[in-house]
């Protein structure tokens, strides 16, 4: 065969490959926008019951078409903190499980299908208002497309069969010798690792399989690799997040590991008398063996989570920094964002987080004030630098959500928490502003009258209350607590009013000297204004339903 012949064989072979990669993300795409809130539902159902885990991670992986992306959610959902490590082994079993639903869905010749669908997808997609509907079309155009490329690829691959050598050496990888086992499994890890998707690899083999190029025996050892292979994708993602994360991504490397080195030394021969004695279908057979590795794999290794768990953390051990607990960034991912629901549950609490940082800010300042400690302002200004860096971070992060496919009442939601993180920022501003109030009170040695005191410790309680109310209003979506924020608003600016009546006649009346009564002025503005950021988070509860 020329040069020329297997160029046209290569481009054939990579075009079905684009067409079967690009139909699946199709699909997947619309089973996700099917599927909208209960993608969250599905990881809310997490607890310890591993055995949930494994049915959960099955299912996301069904949706989502790829247990490669689903083991990087996962990776994400680890480095938020939404999950631990023992949770997220039985997720990433159930996505080994939920990937071979591929393998089984084009092992089935349907290509008969596939202009059905695409004609059928396409004319719903474009003529059909009705937005639930497009939804589906896109499932049937992407299993269409899907089916398509499957075809090409099985076309591509046929003329491979007149070349020997090329023969020879796929059934060199079934000769049963550890070389040649090990040979096979490499292959299958290389092909993986380099196109990012185990189900692509297995649609190759499927496609070499179907046209009598690759008996069981010698697809098998591919096939253990191909497992193998698909944990790159998490292992690079894990890159990048904390070590938690890096855990995670070791699990899945271990899983894979300890069940290719079971499947190849103990288990081949077993697996393939028994999927031979299922069908006398290669392609069949191929996808068969494929399920048996990761659902058997997962049944040995289930009882085990603890075992994997523990493994990870001595490949990657616990470090002292890791037990402080950070005030920064916790909740946020990239890898998120691919599910919006779960993000904008995963960013609200990031807001509350920042909300909370913001009232240790505010706490410390009034300290400071009351009790002429220099230390707890000097808390407020290092924590001012955070709740900015905090600010910035959620802004960015809710534009890259923005920009994702989100429903009319999620983009609300991501629009009102832009408002939301503006107001925490400014109650931070106005902490700060109280802790240089409070350092200027230390450094010129003035002191209030026992009658400011007891109006700033009043004042200051009414806005603590009004504040950690709206962040509850926030976080519960209750609007009854939002209602009374606001109320409470009204009763903050009165009492700012009178307060400084009081304060001007006790001037007056010099019963307080002239720049401590300027300070307690400057407090008892800035404490109205917290008030007025804390109603105008109630507001945006009330605006748009937030809730977690």
């Amino acid at each position: 065969m020329s040069n020329s012949e297997l160029l046209i064989i290569f481009i054939s072979l990579m075009g079905g490959l684009g067409l079967f990669l690009y139909g699946m993300n199709i699909m997947s795409d619309g089973l996700e926008k099917a599927a909208g809130d209960r993608m969250k539902h599905f990881i809310e159902v997490l607890t310890k019951n591993r055995v949930m885990g494994v049915l959960v991670g099955t299912l996301v992986t069904v949706i989502v078409q790829s247990s490669s992306a689903t083991t990087v959610m996962v990776v994400g959902f680890v480095n938020a903190g939404i999950m631990n490590l023992t949770q997220s082994v039985g997720i990433i079993m159930g996505a080994n499980i939920g990937t071979t639903v591929t393998a089984q869905l084009v092992s089935i010749n349907l290509t008969a299908l596939a202009p059905i669908t695409i004609a059928t997808g396409v004319g719903l997609k474009y003529f059909s208002k009705s937005s639930k509907i497009k939804k589906y079309a896109e499932i049937l155009l992407g299993f269409g497309i899907l089916f398509l490329g499957m075809d090409l690829m099985k076309e591509a691959v046929k003329p491979l069969r007149e070349i020997q050598a090329f023969k020879d050496l796929l059934l060199s990888f079934g000769s049963g010798s550890a070389m040649d086992t090990f040979l096979g499994i490499l292959t299958g890890f290389g092909i993986t690792a380099i196109v990012q998707s185990s189900s692509a690899t297995t649609g190759i083999l499927i496609a070499l399989a179907s046209t009598g190029l690759l008996p069981i025996t010698s697809a098998f050892p591919i096939l253990l690799g191909t497992n193998m292979g698909t944990t790159v994708t998490a292992i690079l993602s894990s890159l990048s997040a904390n070590k938690t994360a890096k855990r995670a991504a070791i699990i899945h490397f271990l899983f894979n590991l300890i069940g290719t080195i079971i499947f190849g030394v103990f288990l081949s021969k077993l697996t393939i008398n028994y999927v031979l004695s299922m069908s006398d279908d290669p392609a069949r057979q191929l996808a068969n063996a494929h399920t048996m590795f990761n659902v058997v794999n997962t049944l040995l290794l289930l009882p085990f989570a603890g075992v994997l768990v523990f493994l990870s953390n001595k490949i990657l051990p616990v470090t002292e920094d890791e037990l402080i607990n950070e005030t920064g960034i916790k909740y946020l991912d990239d890898r998120i964002l691919e599910t919006p629901s779960i993000a904008i549950v995963q960013v609200l609490k990031e807001v509350l987080h920042m909300g909370n940082v913001a009232f240790n800010s505010y706490s410390f300042a009034i300290e400071s004030l009351v009790t002429h400690d220099e230390s707890k302002a000097f808390e407020t200004f290092k924590l001012e630098k955070t709740i900015n860096m905090m600010e910035k971070k959620i802004a960015s992060y809710l534009i890259k959500l923005s920009n994702k496919e989100v429903s009319l009442k999620q983009r609300e939601v991501i629009d009102s928490l832009f408002s939301t993180i503006n107001d925490i920022e400014r109650v931070g501003d106005h902490a700060d502003n109280l802790a240089e109030l409070g350092i200027h009170k230390f450094e010129n040695n003035l002191f209030f009258s026992v009658v400011a005191v007891e109006e700033l410790q009043l004042m200051s309680s009414r806005v603590s209350k009004s504040y950690t109310q709206a962040l509850d209003a926030l976080s519960s979506g209750d609007y009854s607590i939002a209602r009374r924020v606001i109320e409470r608003e009204g009763e903050i600016d009165l009492m700012e009013r009178n307060f400084r009546k009081e304060h001007i006649k006790r001037l007056n009346e010099g019963l307080c000297s002239p720049e401590a009564g300027v300070i307690f002025l400057d407090i008892i503005s800035n404490l109205e204004r917290i008030g007025d950021h804390a109603s105008n988070i109630a507001l945006a509860v009330l605006d748009n339903n937030i809730e977690s």
